[in-house]
């Protein structure tokens, strides 16, 4: 005989489903607020007052408008590292990784930085914005240092003495990095699949399995130096 379990939420699961909505509305808040009319011009009482609830909620989820407005990136490192500890035990930590990145970029169902509207321009805010530089900087730390205790835990290896996965994940790291410094840079609506952050990443990835050397010949329309 079977036994059927209540599938009826608890308070608790309610309760937890209230308090991600909310943490989310107010995270859409500040980064609708901060697109449009920058970071200096919007307080937390603006965001708070967006979403209608008070300053003493907002602090039960955030310790400043920064860490509101980038909240979504650490939402997409923890997407990122999820996909990472689900991968195949047998892969190799930068392969793990990389294959990890491509899950994240190819979501539908929680899209990706190249397919939500604004993220481009966040990440160009990033660049420009000291208080925000230095949150974005505390999120991607604590994803890449999370990254490499995942990739420690595949190897079987204690990380602290074990250079393989901090090596690895640090190029994966610095791909996407890269890939997307490019991608902010391109001007927004260009249709060349070139200057998407997929074939970016790719192409970024490529380059850490093909280190150009000092004998490779200059790329074309450009004179070595003498």
């Amino acid at each position: 005989m079977s036994i059927e379990r209540d599938s009826t939420p608890t308070a608790a699961d309610r309760r937890g489903r209230k308090a991600r909505q909310t943490r989310q509305a107010l995270a859409d808040a500040a980064l609708g607020l901060v697109l449009e009319r920058g970071l200096a011009a919007v307080t937390v009482e603006d965001v708070t007052e967006r979403v209608d609830v008070s300053r003493r909620t907002f602090s039960r989820y955030f310790t400043s408008k920064e860490e509101a407005v980038l909240d979504c990136v650490r939402a997409d490192c923890e997407r990122i590292n999820a996909a990472l500890a689900a991968r195949p035990a047998g892969e190799q930590p930068l392969t793990a990784y990389r294959a990890a990145l491509r899950a994240w970029l190819a979501d539908e169902r929680e899209p990706a930085w190249h397919r939500r509207p604004g993220m481009r321009e966040l990440l160009r805010l990033v660049t420009m914005e000291p208080s925000l530089t230095a949150v974005h900087r505390r999120i991607s730390v604590e994803a890449e240092e999370q990254s490499i205790r995942i990739t420690a835990a595949r190897l079987g290896v204690d990380p602290e003495r074990d250079l393989r996965p901090s090596v690895a994940i640090g190029a994966g790291v610095a791909a996407l990095l890269a890939a997307a410094r490019a991608w902010v840079r391109h001007a927004e609506g260009g249709t060349d699949e070139r200057t998407e952050l997929p074939e970016l990443l790719e192409r970024a990835f490529a380059l850490l399995a093909a280190e150009p050397s000092a004998e490779d010949p200059p790329p074309q329309g450009r004179k070595s130096a003498t």
